[in-house]
């Protein structure tokens, strides 16, 4: 085969540099050994790199012979990458706030540099040359006056004055919004001003007391950051393994299911529940006319510091219940008290919590039953216990392996406090309604179901007739308790004496 020659030309290079074209060879020097031995050894005596197809930001018409040029293309697309990494962290850095922080001035590209429009440049609010940007209204200089002669103003004309205020506008809270109101010509007159400068601060000092409020009080289904504490505490403790949630809420306390774990002087059930008082009495206004007169806290109790009263309703429920428990009553047991949060043993079973006695479907036998169960135990607190549950109903019992169970005893009462059988009186009337409505025969009325737990005889024709007889027998126990000492109590457990049978004897 003939050998072709190529005569040799002179190639550009992108980079400048001019390099000849190699003349290609002869297919009988391709086809010898010796020229493909050479061949192999040269590859091998470099690395093989695998292929990377580099893109430039290059047009067909843009000249490469420089190397300036080249670097300042190459920088171009540095600044850019460095800016489209400062929006994100502007963007991260602001978040929902409404008082952004803009990065503008640390950008490399900035939009008057740049010819062509990118979608990424949306974000961006460069408002330093916004044509369409609200001017803001002209005041007087720092002199105090323009002018001279007849034609000087002051900074005391009305119309000057006016505008100022208009331009003191934008120093309001980012909460008011002011609106256009700073670009358009406005003339505020001082008893304007000064009535929305006074309204932006009673904002902001009520924003301030609610969101105050909402971090130091219990509220529905949550609780403050020291109650989360405590928890925090008992649960590092290994008083309890975990808490699961919320299972009830009322108007005086948030119950909480959690899992039992370990103390050393006590056992702890596998299943407990934690009631935290409500450290706000918003909605329980009228506690303290349940524990002002116990004379087990009387010498405690202090109605100028509401968050103790809340640490006495707690601990009061504690003593009412370990009362109630040593009678045999049926009711939860005590784990542990930490100042307002009450640690007692579930009424249910597999973290599903007994119904009450208002939602449990029961048959006529099992509402008979429960009528006589509950009859039993209100003779029981009264007379072994010496309380008076103060808001026994179908909504404070619960109903369990068939059997009922006293909660909610933080407001009870004994029968020798100035409205205990007035509580009594209510309690009853409560339970004979609810059961009367339930269809159980034979439920006594209020007035015998009173007498029976209490063991008064009191007869009375109608209800005011009967609740003065019961005011008079309060009114007669309150001046005998007062002629007593204290030292005329007993001691024990058992609490003060009970209220006679004969009334001439109370």
């Amino acid at each position: 085969m003939d050998q072709v020659e190529v005569s040799p030309k002179e190639v550009k290079s992108p980079w400048g540099a001019v390099r000849p074209v190699q003349t290609p060879c002869s297919l009988s020097d391709v086809m010898s050994e010796q020229l493909a031995k050479q061949l192999d050894d040269e590859n091998n005596a470099f690395p093989i790199c695998s292929e990377v197809d580099v893109e430039l930001m290059t047009s067909p018409e843009a000249d490469t012979d420089s190397d300036l040029m080249l670097a300042q293309m190459l920088q171009m697309q540095f600044d850019r990458e460095f800016d489209s990494q400062l929006r994100r962290e502007e963007k991260k850095f602001n978040g929902d706030s409404k008082v952004s922080i803009s990065f503008e001035n640390y950008r490399m590209v900035h939009p008057y540099e740049e010819s062509d429009s990118s979608e990424d440049e949306v974000d961006w609010q460069d408002t330093r040359n916004d044509p369409y940007r609200a001017d803001k209204p002209t005041t007087t200089p720092k002199k105090g006056f323009t002018g001279k002669g007849k034609n000087i103003t002051t900074k005391h004309d009305e119309v000057v004055c006016g505008r100022k205020n208009t331009a003191r506008m934008e120093h309001f809270a980012p909460e008011v919004q002011v609106g256009d109101g700073i670009g358009m010509d406005l003339k505020l007159s001082n008893q304007v001003y000064n009535a929305l400068k006074q309204h932006c601060y009673s904002e902001q000092r009520r924003s301030a007391r609610l969101h105050e409020k909402k971090e130091h009080s219990t509220a529905e289904q949550a609780v403050d950051p020291k109650t989360r504490l405590l928890m925090y505490k008992m649960v590092n403790a290994g008083i309890l393994e975990n808490i699961n949630g919320c299972i009830s809420t009322g108007k005086e306390s948030v119950v909480f299911h959690a899992d039992g774990g370990s103390m050393e002087e006590k056992a702890v059930p596998g299943e407990v529940v934690l009631k935290v008082f409500k450290t706000t009495l918003n909605e329980f206004k009228n506690r303290d006319k349940y524990i002002k007169d116990d004379y087990r806290f009387k010498d405690r109790f202090s109605k100028l510091n509401p968050r103790k009263v809340i640490r006495l309703w707690a601990e009061k429920e504690m003593h009412n219940l370990a009362r109630m428990k040593k009678a045999g009553i049926q009711c939860p047991e005590v784990v542990i008290l930490r100042k307002h949060i009450l640690v007692m043993s579930f009424i249910g079973q597999d973290h599903v919590p007994a119904p009450k006695l208002k939602d449990a479907m029961l048959s006529s036998e099992d509402m008979k039953l429960a009528y006589y169960q509950v009859l039993d135990m209100m003779q029981q607190l009264y007379r072994e216990c010496s309380l008076v549950h103060a808001d026994l109903s179908e909504y404070n019992m619960l109903w369990h392996d068939r059997k009922v169970w006293l909660i909610d005893v933080s407001q009870s009462v004994e029968p020798t406090h100035p409205h205990g059988l007035e509580f009594l009186f209510r309690d009853c009337r409560n339970v004979s309604t609810f059961f009367d409505k339930a269809g159980v025969a034979d439920v006594m009325n209020v007035y015998e179901l009173f007498n029976a737990v209490s063991g008064l005889q009191i007869n009375g024709d109608n209800e005011a007739d009967f609740l003065a007889q019961i005011e008079a027998l309060e009114k007669r126990n309150e001046d005998h308790v007062q002629k007593r000492t204290k030292k005329t109590f007993p001691t024990s457990d058992d609490g003060p004496p009970l209220l006679k049978k004969n009334n001439e004897d109370i």
